[in-house]
C-alpha cells in the first residue's frame, strides 16, 4: 500500500513544520534557524534546529533528522502512510492512494474518528449546560475537578435518555454500530450505550477520538465503570491507553511513561505535573499495550497500588522488557494510596514515589522475601 507520490510532494511543500514541532517544543528564532530543547532527548541547553525555508531540523545533541513527516513518524510513533495522513488532515489535504481497498478502509478509519469526536463534543456540552448533569457536576467538584479541568480533559455526561446521541449524530445503522457508541434494539430502532454516566473520553496518539470510559455516579446503577461498546470497529480497550495524546511529548523528551489503573488517576498525576502518564482502559496490561508504549518511551513506571502492581503480570512483564526493549519500575506508593487520590493530597509524595520507582525484578524480590507468595497464579 502506497499514498500516489505526488501527493506525499505536496503534502511536504505545504506543511508548516514550525507550526508541527511547536506542538511538541517551544522554538525562538536565531537569525535563519528556529531553536529549541530537542522533544526527543531530555536536555537543559536548546541544540534542537529547524529551517523552515527547507522543511527540514537537526538535533545537535542526539543527531535526529528529517523532515515533516520524519518529525511526526518519530513523535508519533507512525509509520510513513500515518504520518503523511495525520499532515494531510491538518493541511487539509485529500490523499490518493495506489491500493483502493487501502485507500478506502483508511478513510473509513477517519470518518470512524469524526463521528466519535462529534460524540466527544456533544457529551462535553451535556456536563458543561445541561441541568440535568448538574449531580455529575458536583461528583466532579467533589473530587477536585470544576470546569476548567472538565475542559482540559474534555469530560462529558451521557443522559439518562435512551437516544439522544443517536438523535443528534443521525448515522446510518452500520456506521452507529461500528462506533461502539450504541446499537440496535429488537424494533430496529437505535439506542444510545451509555446512558446516566460521567464520560472520559479516549484518544489515540494522533488525537482521534476513539472511545469512551463512563463511571457512574455513587448512586448510580450498574458497574462501576463501562467502556465503548465490544461491537466497535476501531476500538479495542486491550489496545487503547487513556491519556496518550496528553503524555506522549513529555514521555518521548523524557523517556518515561507512567501507567496508573483509572481514568482520574490519570487526571491527577496530569495535574499534580507529571503529564507522562496513561491507564490502561479497565484492563491488565496487555503486549499491545506494551508495544504502543514502547513508541514513545523505553522506561516504564507502573504506579498501580501495592497489590494491583505485585499481579501485573510479572512473567509477561519480563517477556516485554526482552521483546520491546522497555524497563519496567514500580512506583513506591504509600500504602493504600492510588495516584489520583495522592496527587490531590501530596502531590510532592506523588512525584517523590514516581522518581524513587524501583526496577520491577528488585520490587518482586522484595515483595516475595517480605510477604511470601504474592498470592497470584502468576506470582
Amino acid at each position: 500500500m502506497g499514498i500516489v507520490d505526488d501527493d506525499v510532494r505536496r503534502v511536504r511543500d505545504e506543511t508548516d513544520i514550525i507550526r508541527i514541532i511547536t506542538e511538541h517544543t517551544q522554538l525562538k528564532k536565531q537569525g535563519s534557524q528556529w531553536m529549541g530543547l530537542c522533544p526527543f532527548h531530555g536536555e537543559k541547553s536548546p541544540s534542537f534546529s529547524v529551517n523552515a525555508e527547507k522543511g527540514v531540523y537537526y538535533c545537535f545533541g542526539c543527531q535526529t533528522k528529517g523532515d515533516a513527516i520524519d518529525f511526526v513518524r518519530e513523535a508519533l510513533g507512525l509509520d510513513f502512510a500515518g504520518s503523511v495522513e495525520f499532515l494531510a488532515s491538518k493541511a487539509g489535504i485529500n490523499l490518493r492512494y495506489t491500493d483502493r481497498n487501502e485507500g478506502r478502509s483508511r478513510n473509513r478509519r477517519r470518518e470512524h474518528a469524526g463521528h466519535v469526536g462529534r460524540a466527544v463534543e456533544f457529551y462535553h456540552q451535556r456536563l458543561l449546560e445541561d441541568p440535568a448533569a448538574r449531580p455529575a457536576r458536583d461528583y466532579l467538584r467533589s473530587r477536585g475537578y470544576g470546569g476548567d479541568v472538565a475542559r482540559r480533559f474534555n469530560i462529558g455526561w451521557a443522559p439518562d435518555e435512551w437516544s439522544e446521541l443517536s438523535r443528534h449524530l443521525r448515522l446510518s445503522d452500520e456506521d452507529w454500530t461500528a462506533t461502539g457508541l450504541g446499537g440496535i434494539n429488537k424494533r430496529g430502532g437505535q439506542y444510545d450505550f451509555f446512558r446516566a454516566r460521567i464520560l472520559f473520553p479516549i484518544f489515540d496518539a494522533q488525537d482521534n477520538a476513539i472511545g469512551f470510559g463512563g463511571r457512574k455516579l455513587p448512586d448510580g446503577e450498574g458497574p462501576k465503570y463501562k467502556n465503548t461498546s465490544g461491537a466497535a470497529e476501531f476500538y479495542s480497550k486491550s489496545q487503547g491507553l487513556y491519556g496518550l495524546n496528553w503524555a506522549k511529548a513529555e514521555a518521548s523528551r523524557i523517556d518515561e511513561l507512567v501507567v496508573c489503573e483509572g481514568y482520574t488517576d490519570v487526571i491527577g498525576c496530569h495535574l499534580a505535573g507529571v503529564e507522562r502518564t496513561v491507564a490502561t482502559c479497565g484492563t491488565a496490561l496487555t503486549p499491545q499495550h506494551a508495544r504502543a508504549m514502547a513508541r514513545f518511551s523505553k522506561r516504564v513506571v507502573l504506579a498501580f497500588d501495592a497489590d494491583g502492581a505485585g499481579q501485573a503480570a510479572a512473567e509477561r512483564v519480563y517477556e516485554w522488557e526482552e521483546e520491546f526493549g522497555l524497563r519496567f519500575a514500580v512506583a513506591a506508593l504509600p500504602e493504600g494510596s492510588d495516584p489520583g487520590d495522592l496527587a490531590g493530597s501530596d502531590p510532592e509524595a506523588l512525584r517523590a514515589a514516581i522518581e524513587g520507582a524501583r526496577p520491577f525484578l528488585e520490587f518482586r524480590v522484595d515483595r516475595e522475601l517480605g510477604r511470601g507468595d504474592l498470592g497470584s497464579a502468576e506470582g
